[in-house]
């Protein structure tokens, strides 16, 4: 086949490829995208959304199982229909996908399926090709944004084989409900299908190496779930680590050494490995273009790599490994690199990652910003904290969702905004309150002077900064 010639080639369509790919387009640049799997990527297609959706109905069957706190009566036996959720969740994916397939052509981006190899820093091979025929593309671009994203980290000793071992891939749509499950590492995702599988029934533990759970957390946060995961039956081993595991016909063993160096077998129906991520950045053709620390690609602060016209975002570069920042990211290459085009009127500039929300979708729900209190102690801050429990929220009571706490942290000497850490109802949507305000590098002043409205729950944030500085209204 002819080669085909483009402004920009994005290789791979996940949340930073084609959003990469759009801004690019809408930048009036010829755009074309490669994907060897499904448009949307691991977020769109096996993360990100359909997992949500997968919790949207362990929170609704939970609240049905506890209809009688809101004075409600339920005939009959309630109970999950894993078939039907999981039938949910991939109808969720499709959509999404379908979405996407819809932006490509509104936004005139060409799309190739198929292997991308990159052959130099700006041109590379696609194998089966937009024809589906098996047959080899040849493209060239003046820019290349590699965004392939990651795949799950496999224990030598802990191969998923989709049966008794799984990624979460296989926990999305798993083959059985497990009846006794282990949850190997207490990041977002290993949390979030502890929460899920343990609403619908199964007996959880969860075995964390470190010494306490969701560790990239604030400490009070942690420690506040912890509680809150027991309180719903879960078994938490933190400080622990799984020596070995042994998979039978119906089930598995696994040998779990504690935090005292005690090791004993414990059996289980399945096991979740969620031990951290992967780059996809091997044999792609990127070894002699880009230096690399551990397999992820190194890049500027706009994205570019070391080759000339060769950029880089999302999963498969430094973290934090989230698609909202693949996302931003993608944005600001496409900028970058349109100016260098000669596009006028940009100005893109790096993303400060001190300002990157995270969230994880457990319950109850954890969502935080900027420093910790013990990194802004670390960093040299003497800092003024402020925390307020949702059992001092009118809104949060009414909606029998009392449990959690808003913790914020402050530079002592300038009011500087550092950081925001919170736990419970809803608080993946209240972050970005936060998020705006440290990203216009807001103080204490500012948020205490904002005028939040009533009876909501992000009342509480309010009042977590009233109380750094001794103000607090309702406690």
């Amino acid at each position: 086949m002819p080669d085909t010639s483009y402004d920009v080639i994005v290789l791979g369509s996940g949340p930073g490829g084609y959003v990469a790919a759009i801004r690019c387009a809408q930048l009036g640049l010829k755009t074309a995208i490669v994907e060897r799997e499904n448009l949307g990527g691991i977020c769109l297609n096996w993360g990100c959304i359909p997992t949500k959706a997968l919790l949207r109905s362990a929170e609704i069957l939970h609240f049905a199982q506890h209809a009688s706190d809101y004075g409600l009566k339920i005939a009959g036996k309630i109970e999950a229909d894993l078939e039907a959720v999981v039938k949910r969740s991939r109808g969720v994916a499709k959509q999404l996908n379908q979405g996407v397939t819809h932006l490509m052509k509104k936004n005139k981006i060409t799309v190739h399926m198929g292997e991308g190899t990159l052959t130099g820093a700006t041109s590379l091979t696609v194998k089966g090709g937009a024809s589906g025929s098996g047959a080899e593309e040849k493209l060239s671009a003046k820019h290349v944004i590699v965004a392939t994203g990651a795949r799950a980290r496999e224990l030598p000793f802990a191969k998923a084989d989709g049966k008794r071992i799984w990624t979460y891939r296989h926990a999305m749509t798993p083959p059985e409900m497990p009846s006794k499950l282990l949850v190997m590492g207490s990041g977002a995702i290993g949390i979030e299908f502890a929460s899920f599988y343990n609403d619908l029934g199964a007996d959880v533990t969860v075995v964390e190496m470190l010494d306490r759970i969701v560790p990239v957390e604030d400490k009070d946060v942690s420690a506040f779930l912890e509680k809150a995961l027991v309180k719903q039956g879960m078994t938490i081993m933190t400080g622990a680590g799984v020596e070995a595991i042994d998979v039978g016909a119906k089930g598995v063993k696994a040998k779990i050494k504690d935090k005292d160096g005690k090791v004993s077998e414990h059996e289980f129906s399945h096991v979740i490995s969620a031990v951290g991520i992967v780059p996809n950045t091997e044999n792609i053709g990127l070894e002699k273009l880009v230096d690399m620390d551990r397999g992820f690609i190194q890049i500027d602060d706009l994205g570019r790599t070391k080759s000339k016209g060769l950029w880089a975002i999302g999963d498969c570069t430094p973290g934090p490994w989230l698609a909202h920042k693949a996302s931003h990211e993608g944005v600001t290459a496409a900028e970058a690199i349109a100016q260098e085009l000669g596009v006028k009127g940009l100005h893109p500039h790096g993303l400060d990652r001190n300002n990157i929300p995270g969230c994880t979708y457990c319950h109850p729900q954890i969502a935080s910003v900027g420093m910790t209190e013990e990194k802004a102690k670390e960093a040299g801050y003497e800092v003024k904290v402020g925390m307020f429990p949702f059992i001092g929220n009118g809104k949060a009571i009414a909606l029998g969702e009392a449990e959690g706490f808003v913790k914020t942290v402050f530079d002592a000497k300038t009011g500087e905004f550092l950081g925001a850490h919170m736990i419970g109802a809803e608080v993946t949507e209240m972050i970005q309150g936060y998020v705006v305000g440290k990203t216009l590098e807001t103080t204490e002043a500012e948020l205490m002077q904002t005028v939040f409205p009533h009876p909501t729950i992000s009342e509480s944030m309010h009042e977590s900064v009233l109380a750094a500085y001794g103000r607090a209204l309702h406690i």
